[in-house]
């Protein structure tokens, strides 16, 4: 019996493309060996992302926003010696950033929200210096920022970081039709407020 194997031939300057090193790549390994300076270096890179992403889901104080910004960069430092480098640095610490502020949402189930929520709703009609409402030059962030923080939370991990329901659901401890319901209420109070902030 007669066969034929065909083998391929490829020319030697012809290499398999080497994967592109992830770019904090130096930084993250040095950092996870201890080197300060390599880790303020990531700080920088990365604080105003990870800021960012901490303020969209706990809403409220910008205070309380940059006290877990720092949070999440103190358990970041912690974590560094076992990063695996299975993903992008800034898909970890972005992960990393969110599980920060889910944690604080959870915490604050077990305290009153009145406070925030009227906090944040007190901002939405105040009268600025110049005798004008607040609310007709509100951005988008700060409207959503005066969310309950519930409906907040669904909102920013289904519409802004695209969870599904099923990981929202499992990630604050509720079921997915809550999950749903949640975001059906936090778009529909999000168009109310952005029609009275015009």
């Amino acid at each position: 019996m007669l066969t034929s194997a065909v083998t391929e031939w490829t020319p030697a300057t012809t290499a398999a493309p080497v994967p592109a090193e992830d770019p904090d790549g130096v930084l993250v390994r040095a950092a996870g060996r201890g080197d300060m300076t390599a880790f303020e270096a990531l700080y920088r890179r990365h604080s105003g992302r990870v800021h960012g992403v901490i303020a969209r889901l706990v809403g409220g104080h910008a205070g309380r926003a940059e006290d877990l910004t720092q949070e999440a960069f103190v358990r970041a430092w912690q974590a560094l010696p076992g990063y695996r480098f299975e993903s992008a640095f800034t898909t970890w610490l972005h992960r990393l950033a969110v599980n920060t502020a889910l944690m604080e949402l959870r915490a604050r189930r077990s305290r009153p929200q009145a406070s925030d929520d009227e906090d944040a709703l007190d901002n939405l009609g105040s009268i600025d210096s110049a005798g004008h409402v607040t609310a007709l030059s509100m951005d988008l962030e700060r409207v959503v920022a005066t969310l309950p923080p519930r409906a907040r939370a669904v909102l920013v991990l289904h519409d802004v970081e695209g969870w599904k329901h099923e990981e929202i659901a499992a990630e604050l401890g509720m079921a997915v039709g809550s999950s749903k319901a949640q975001l059906h209420r936090a778009r529909g109070l999000l168009r109310t407020r952005l029609g009275e902030a015009r």
